[in-house]
């Protein structure tokens, strides 16, 4: 059985998502085509033919979502054992936290546009280590700059040379993407009287899949930042670095122009951890400092994750448990994905987690709830087949709902209990909205939080944000989950998650 009827969510739109940009809507918009303006120096940059959506922090706010559009690769956003990570990944998600909102990752797929992405309100900020132009700034707006970089050249270490200096690349090819930054450098320094080659490939082709064909020796050269260079020479052997062709630029959050609001706020956020003192030497907050130790400086995870030679990728795409979650699945008639979801939700996948409250196992099972012997319920075979049984008792419970709802259903209750789900459901019913529809027993969920409601209500008070949010959580990593594999699929080899998807720098 698939997960979801799709009623409101798609392959073309999820939580975390894997875009088609052919299948956007938005109020007001018809035509989706882009036109290619070509800016001063004569670039093609991708511009949206319509105007930007009415979409600023207030109707964020809302929506309780912001939605961050990225790349899927080891400086922006990745999993790691199934959890979702990145450099940027953590960074935005901090501003989210703050804000009170959600966290939705749209993953740009290959021939995407991030502008038609962001314009439509498909996502509120580009987040991918991008670099503030010229170009794109006739186009989007950018928040203050949170990190610099340098560009440099990477050749491969099978032409048996180490250029120190431009000139040295005389005769090497360069390849690089149309429309990047990169290309731009080479421009200049070609106008400036260097004799530079460069090999143009399609803008499917991202910085980390560039620098592994540099590794293996398929192509001779490319360009890349500092910062991207280094987190991935920590897993690709074969790189050597050469001279730098640009410094000091700034890399930003992109938004809308017409979004002031929210980009007010993001620079509140990035001035507490990112600013430049006197003499202009950035000063960073220890948040950001263990960030980029973390994915760019020491970062032991991502060359665990990223090397293709290590045992841990053979464990899985998603997870270190997908081979059981798939056969649990299926004696249960559901989606492995969505198994895979709530066990990360629930205990990040660790087989010994205990909550606070006393559930247990990787699907974080009550044993008051169940027939299982508590000792039993730390081994994965066992925790995950009871855990598919309760939820799908859940589901059974709700079956006569569209899909959508069932599932959401479900999710609450294997979260808060079929006690608070259905005082929920009655105070719906009291304030004559509908208790089979989600987005109704959200808000009621909520309301018993507070005294006026839940002293009335048969099971008294509930932390109606936190199920709230496990839902949201578990929706929008199982749509995540849902892109990668699509995305995984069509490609063969490689780095795991990386090849064949589009960065964006």
């Amino acid at each position: 059985m698939r997960l979801l009827a799709k009623n409101n969510i798609s392959l073309a739109k999820i939580g975390i998502v894997l875009i088609v940009s052919g299948v956007l809507f938005t109020s007001g918009c018809i035509n989706k085509s882009t036109e290619e303006k070509p800016d001063l120096n004569g670039e093609f940059i991708s511009a949206p033919s319509f105007e930007p959506v009415g979409r600023d922090l207030t109707e964020i706010r809302q929506s309780g979502v912001l939605r961050m559009i990225t790349s899927y690769s080891s400086g922006a956003y990745f999993l790691y054992r199934g959890i979702q990570v990145g450099f940027e990944y953590e960074l935005v998600r901090e501003f989210a936290q703050q804000n009170d909102l959600a966290l939705e990752v749209v993953i740009v797929g290959p021939d995407e546009n991030p502008y038609e992405l962001l314009y439509s309100g498909e996502g509120d900020v580009i987040a991918a280590n991008y670099t503030i132009t010229d170009e794109r700034q006739n186009i989007v707006g950018f928040s203050r700059p949170y990190n610099l970089v340098n560009q440099i050249i990477v050749v491969s270490d099978e032409l048996g040379v180490q250029p120190e200096s431009i000139t040295e690349m005389e005769g090497i090819p360069i390849t690089i993407r149309r429309n990047s930054s990169y290309f731009q450098t080479i421009e200049n320094l070609r106008e400036q009287g260097y004799n530079l080659e460069i090999d143009l490939v399609s803008e499917d082709m991202d910085t980390e899949t560039l620098l592994f064909q540099v590794a293996n020796g398929t192509i001779s050269a490319t360009i890349a930042d500092d910062n991207i260079f280094y987190a991935s020479n920590k897993y690709m052997s074969g790189l050597v670095q050469g001279p730098q062709v640009a410094e000091r630029d700034e890399i930003a959050w992109a938004i809308r122009p017409n979004a002031p609001d929210l980009e007010t706020r993001m620079n509140q956020f990035l001035r507490q951890h990112y600013r430049y003192d006197e003499n202009g030497v950035p000063r960073r907050s220890a948040f950001l400092n263990v960030l980029r130790r973390k994915y760019y400086e020491g970062s032991s995870q991502i060359a665990e994750y990223f090397n293709p030679e290590l045992e841990n990728n053979q464990a899985g795409i998603i997870s270190p448990y997908d081979s059981l979650l798939q056969v649990v699945a299926d004696e249960f008639d559901l989606d492995w994905l969505m198994l895979t979801a709530i066990a990360a939700q629930e205990s990040k996948f660790d087989p010994n987690s205990v909550s606070w409250a006393g559930a247990v196992g990787l699907m974080q099972v009550l044993p008051r709830f169940s027939e299982i012997p508590e000792d039993s319920l730390f081994i994965p075979e066992v925790s995950a087949r009871e855990g598919a049984r309760i939820i799908k008792d859940h589901l059974d419970h709700y079956a006569y709902m569209d899909t959508t709802n069932q599932w959401r259903f479900a999710l609450a209750t294997y979260n808060a209990g079929l006690g608070h789900l259905a005082d929920a459901r009655r105070l719906s019913i009291d304030q004559n909205k509908n208790p089979n529809e989600w987005e109704e027993i959200s808000g009621s969920l909520l309301k018993l939080m507070q005294r006026r409601y839940y002293q009335h209500a048969r099971y008294g008070f509930c932390r109606g944000i936190e199920t709230v949010r496990y839902v949201n959580e578990i929706m929008n990593r199982y749509e995540t989950y849902e892109a990668i594999l699509a995305v995984s699929g069509s490609r063969e080899g490689g780095i795991p998650g990386i090849i064949g998807i589009k960065t964006l720098n």
